[in-house]
């Protein structure tokens, strides 16, 4: 079955092979469902071609559906103010950006980035480790 340009496979129940689709969920596959009012035990296979096309613009616009601004995956956007869920390239191309936004104002996950160390303040002594690091130097004898 193909929804929103990504092939699931039609064995899996609908939460789970919604949750194949980048940037849903299973939190956010669930309220889909439930607004749809579509039975979340059903297999992928067995939609209709109508179900599938309700279900895609179902996860491209939740707001219309009565889904909760806070399961969508970009809050309050910095370019429209406005909550949107994004998903598949458009996601992939919106995170790229945020973080070439982040290296021009030269904030500190910018520059992270930008060395390409780790950005969440996980330790960096011991591992994250690339190319010709050594470990501990011996003294000679």
């Amino acid at each position: 079955m193909r929804i929103c340009g990504v092939d699931i496979d039609g064995s899996k129940k609908l939460p789970y092979g919604l949750m194949k689709i980048r940037g849903v969920g299973i939190n956010f596959a669930k309220a889909v469902i439930r607004a749809l009012g579509l039975d979340a035990d059903r297999r992928i296979g067995s939609l209709t071609d109508a179900e599938v096309k309700e279900l895609e613009n179902a996860i491209t616009n939740p707001a219309k559906y009565g889904i909760p601004p806070y399961l969508f995956d970009r809050r309050k956007d910095l370019d429209t103010g406005a909550d949107l869920h994004l998903i598949d390239p458009d996601l992939s191309l919106r995170q790229k950006m945020d973080i070439e936004f982040m290296k021009a104002i030269g904030c500190w996950k910018g520059i992270r980035h930008a060395l390409g160390l780790k950005v969440r303040g996980q330790r960096t002594r011991t591992t994250g480790r690339t190319g010709k690091t050594v470990g501990v130097k011996r003294k000679a004898k």
